[in-house]
This record gives C-alpha cells, structure tokens and sequence, in this order.
C-alpha cells in the first residue's frame, strides 16, 4: 500500500486499484469537532476534484474532494452514526469511502508525506 495527499487535505491509501479516501489529521484539526458526516453513495461516479462527501464540524461544513476519478465501491457506514471517530482516527479508522480509480495517472499530483508536511507547515 501507498499513503499520498493532496492539497485539499485528503489522503489516500493505494491497494492495486482501489483508493481508501479520508481528511487528513490537519483538516480535522482545523475544523474542530466532527458532527455529521455525509458520504457518497455506493455505485457513483466522481471525477477528480468533484465534492464526494461533507463533513461538519461545530464550526464549518466542508466538502471532501475525490482525489482521483473512478467509483464508489464502499463507504464507511460506521462513521456515519459516529462521526466523532474522525477526530481522534483522522489518518486511520475514519477513513471515508473506497474508490476503484479510472485513471491511475491522476495519481501524479498527489504528495508523499513529506511534501504534504511542507505543505501545511
């Protein structure tokens, strides 16, 4: 497997062609604490950039981005009834949904961590 992020603050974990998509720990660090959560549906088609999912904090709603283009094949079900698990299992647990991407040459713009901890600091 394959850790990447994007600028957006996702990050993504690679397993052949399917991409496990969650907000980093600095996304969640930012908007606080998580209370609602909106996922994807099973079967969507997003392309790269599209708004895939919501997550609400006590300050903000924020859309989380599909870093690559392809289809939902399976969302995390057990955040959606606590979505407080992202606050403490951001980059873990708390992921959000599953995609098999469609074009792995997309993945050229997503970062390494280190690049991401340039990025935020």
């Amino acid at each position: 497997m394959a850790k990447y992020f994007t600028k957006d603050h996702e990050w993504l974990d690679r397993d052949g062609d399917i991409v496990t998509v969650g907000i980093t720990n600095h996304a969640q660090s930012q908007l606080g604490d998580i209370v609602f959560l909106e996922l994807p549906k099973i079967g969507r088609t997003v392309k790269k950039g599209d708004s895939a999912a919501i997550v609400e904090s006590v300050k903000a709603a924020s859309d989380v981005y599909a870093p690559l283009s392809g289809a939902v094949v399976e969302v995390n079900e057990e955040l959606v009834a606590d979505p407080a698990r992202i606050n403490t299992e951001a980059e873990g647990g708390a992921w959000l949904f599953k995609l098999r991407m469609s074009d792995e040459a997309e993945l050229k713009d997503a970062m390494d961590e280190a690049a991401y901890s340039k990025l935020i600091t």
